[in-house]
């Protein structure tokens, strides 16, 4: 398996890819969609074997008001077929390991009981604006201790008129 950036000619690849690793929602190929067309600050990397993209990583701004306070790590995704098998483990420390991200402050709104085998904990401060509760709200790095709503690109909002389908699975 090799790891690479994502390509702008792997786009739609890696679009094909979000739609199999979740079946029952369009959100996650639409957002990143949206965000290669809107936002300029995407650190993305992809898993390949044998010549077929497996797995894709992405992380956006964060921002406290105007002010990036670090980066949202999502989507995470893995091709049904490699799914179970460390492949979205493996990338995802491949990608903590980068310059771009090992520094910055992480988020992520995810399964906790993977996440926090990279690092990541549950945090209370800053608040996520899709779980009120922070319940699957975690940061890596994290010295937020005034209270306020973490901030993400537009496009996660705008993404059509749906969110994810509740109780779906989300690494």
């Amino acid at each position: 398996m090799k790891i690479q950036r994502l390509t702008v000619e792997n786009r739609p690849r890696v679009y094909a890819l979000l739609r199999l690793a979740f079946p029952e929602s369009e959100y996650e190929a639409g957002l990143l969609e949206n965000l290669h067309k809107n936002v300029k600050t995407v650190h993305e990397w992809v898993s390949i074997h044998r010549n077929k993209i497996i797995a894709y990583i992405a992380f956006t701004p964060a921002y406290h008001g105007k002010n990036v306070c670090g980066l949202h790590l999502a989507p995470l995704a893995v091709t049904p077929e490699f799914q179970q098998q460390g492949v979205g483990a493996e990338l995802l420390r491949f990608a903590l390991r980068q310059e771009e991200i090992q520094s910055q402050p992480l988020f992520v709104l995810g399964e906790p009981g993977y996440y926090k085998k990279f690092g990541f904990e549950p945090c209370t401060q800053p608040i996520c604006p899709f779980d009120k509760n922070n319940a699957h709200f975690l940061s890596l790095r994290n010295g937020a201790a005034t209270p306020f709503t973490v901030g993400y690109e537009a496009e996660f909002m705008t993404v059509g008129k749906t969110a994810r389908p509740k109780g779906k699975k989300r690494r």
